[in-house]
């Protein structure tokens, strides 16, 4: 790649996009999703790879004069400044610059990484015990009641399909989805996440379902928001229509692991649900089982949410495992035996977990599930019209925090699938 290629004296916006595109020829999957000029993404593949160094010095210059300069307005430049501090990082560390976690974190994220109490996780053990069937080691009951809930193979397709319907319907109703647009499943394997969003551009996402492990019925409905109505693919379609075609803010055209973007997206799309179906874990559960039990999918709807009330206090783990990692420098052996004692998971759900933890392009992805989440619940605190901003906006977490500090909180609902 030439290095003229970052070094023309364009618009912000062009540079930005060279620097995602350029710091993607270095990592797999840093940038999620390009729908943007084609002559840009031509011109970044081909050639030699920039160094990471260099790239770092595009990042801080571009970032000095987004911080200093007036071509876009104040509250884009804003946005584009937190993008650029996360790329900025990533080509610090690729360049070999010792960087610790946690300042790697937050300068991609924009969230600082908080350890859980174990008394928090302790307290939610004890719920758990009250809340699941049975007696005996909690561990096994849990692990046991878990993996009683897997959906069977030949019902996974129809309960997704049904669930996507549903949701797409109870999305377009309360926001509004632009015509033409499309989901596409797909079930694959070999993967370190259980589900993932391709965005395709023209209104198109195709949704990746992991079967490497049983697929459970508690969390079906959450993964099928979460990827789809009215999680990722939808605020994909509500910002290339409102924001890239309406407004020509090209920026939007690329999708970067490793800042605050990301953060916001993980966040509204574990909120979705919560959103469009009600903050009440039974009514989810409820819904849930109107499209599981016409399958013969067993699914205790009363069990479902008292079991998910209780194992909220668990939604941390995957943090702490995190920071044990990379902040306390254990090895791949402590952090699984970690996520089976606190998370309560069993060795292969544990072992996929510290996968998902050490690859490469997402250590530090976790924080935006375990911070996401609660940030975005903040803000939004159960009014709508703010989840529609999430979905339509450039809005960072910064941004999130004040706005949330003078709206009363909503307290937590539920809790997710612990992968």
């Amino acid at each position: 790649m030439p290095l003229a290629f970052l070094d023309a004296d364009g618009d912000p916006v062009t540079r930005y996009l060279q620097l995602g595109l350029a710091l993607g020829r270095h990592v797999e999957g840093l940038v999620d999703a390009y729908t943007g000029p084609p002559a840009l993404a031509a011109a970044a593949a081909e050639g030699p790879v920039v160094p990471a160094e260099r790239l770092a010095e595009v990042a801080r210059r571009l970032l000095a004069d987004l911080e200093t300069g007036d071509e876009l307005e104040p509250g884009r430049r804003h946005w584009m400044a937190a993008q650029v501090r996360g790329l900025r990082m990533t080509a610090t560390r690729l360049a070999g610059h010792e960087v610790g976690y946690a300042d790697e974190v937050e300068a991609c994220y924009g969230v600082r990484p908080q350890s859980v109490p174990e008394e928090s996780m302790a307290a939610a053990h004890r719920r758990l015990a009250a809340a699941l069937p049975g007696h005996g080691d909690l561990r096994a009951r849990y692990g046991a009641w878990r993996e009683a809930q897997a959906v069977p193979p030949e019902h996974l397709d129809g309960a997704i399909a049904s669930l996507l319907e549903d949701l797409r319907e109870r999305t377009d109703r309360s926001f509004g989805l632009p015509e033409g647009e499309q989901v596409d499943i797909e079930l694959v394997t070999k993967q370190p996440w259980s589900g993932f969003n391709y965005y395709l551009g023209g209104l198109r996402s195709r949704v990746a379902v992991n079967v490497d492990l049983p697929v459970l019925s508690p969390g079906l409905a959450h993964l099928v928001a979460h990827e789809a109505y009215p999680g990722h693919h939808t605020e994909h379609c509500r910002k290339e229509v409102g924001l890239v075609r309406r407004r020509r803010w090209l920026e939007e055209t690329i999708f970067l692991v490793g800042t605050p973007q990301c953060l916001l997206a993980e966040g509204l799309a574990d909120l979705g649900l919560e959103v469009v179906v009600s903050a009440d874990p039974r009514a989810r559960a409820t819904m849930a089982a109107g499209h599981l039990h016409p399958r013969g999918i067993p699914f205790d709807a009363e069990v479902v949410a008292e079991v998910g009330r209780a194992a909220h206090g668990l939604e941390g783990v995957r943090g702490n495992v995190a920071l044990l990692l990379h902040e306390h420098g254990a090895d791949a052996d402590e952090a699984v035996a970690y996520a089976e004692r606190w998370g309560l998971l069993p060795r292969q759900r544990a072992e996929k977990l510290v996968q998902f933890l050490t690859d490469p392009t997402w250590r530090a992805y976790i924080t935006c599930y375990v911070e996401g989440l609660p940030l975005c619940r903040r803000f939004v605190a159960g009014d709508p019209a703010r989840f529609e901003r999430l979905l339509t906006e450039q809005l960072t977490p910064d941004q999130l925090v004040t706005a949330a500090s003078t709206t009363p909180a909503s307290g937590p609902t539920g809790g997710q699938t612990v992968p």
